[in-house]
């Protein structure tokens, strides 16, 4: 069972023990003044990190249902946030994880994630890694990344090159947002597995009921 740092969890850590808000370890309760706090007081960006997004919910679960996907594969898991994708891929066994997202507190979500997981963090890369030369990784990940047009349109790209230029995999998951369904990208996908989502998660997902794991096929 992968087990996370996430709000509403029954895991409610944080990183209070960095902001030297308690003693206590990874504890954010309501101890800590940023549980109650004004959101402009807040001295971090958007805690995107925070929440167990549906799309990385559906990827984690395809991983560990399906351990040989990623084992012993070299394994990116882009726009990582709290980590879960790339946890799931080293639990099944993938050689060398790199979990990237430009948040740097997402790192330390990772690393703490890891650590609840029994296990040693991945590589952690803060860098903008879309539009970079494309690296040489076996299986890229991406949870819950196509929440907006552009961003979509520069993923297409991107990955377009990564796959003609090293025969990289890529697997994707959405819970069938519009940005997602509505983009050009959509026709290139084959369905791998959808999982209904948990009550609680449609809820916080604007009535959303489930999510799908895509495997991203360009044109030759």
């Amino acid at each position: 069972m992968l087990r996370l740092l996430t709000p509403r969890s029954r895991h409610v850590n944080a990183f209070v023990k960095a902001f030297g808000q308690t003693d206590r370890p990874r504890r954010c309760s309501a101890s800590c003044r940023f549980w109650r706090e004004k959101p402009e007081l807040w001295p971090f960006d958007d805690p995107y990190w925070a929440i167990y997004w549906p799309g990385g919910q559906a990827l984690s679960r395809y991983l560990l249902d399906n351990p040989a996907v990623c084992r012993g594969k070299t394994v990116l898991d882009l726009g990582s946030g709290c980590g879960a994708s790339a946890i799931a891929a080293k639990l099944c066994g993938a050689a060398h994880v790199v979990a990237n997202d430009i948040d740097t507190v997402a790192a330390v979500a990772t690393h703490m994630n890891c650590e609840l997981n029994g296990l040693e963090p991945p590589v952690c890369l803060t860098d903008n890694l879309i539009g970079s030369p494309p690296k040489g990784f076996d299986l890229i990940l991406l949870g819950d990344m196509f929440y907006d047009e552009a961003l979509a349109t520069s993923l297409h790209s991107w990955l377009d090159d990564c796959i003609h230029t090293h025969g990289t995999k890529v697997l994707i998951g959405d819970p069938g947002r519009a940005q997602f369904e509505e983009h050009c990208i959509r026709r290139l996908l084959h369905r791998l597995a959808q999982f209904e989502l948990p009550e609680s998660v449609r809820e916080e997902n604007y009535g959303l009921t489930c999510s799908s794991v895509w495997c991203y096929r360009p044109e030759p």
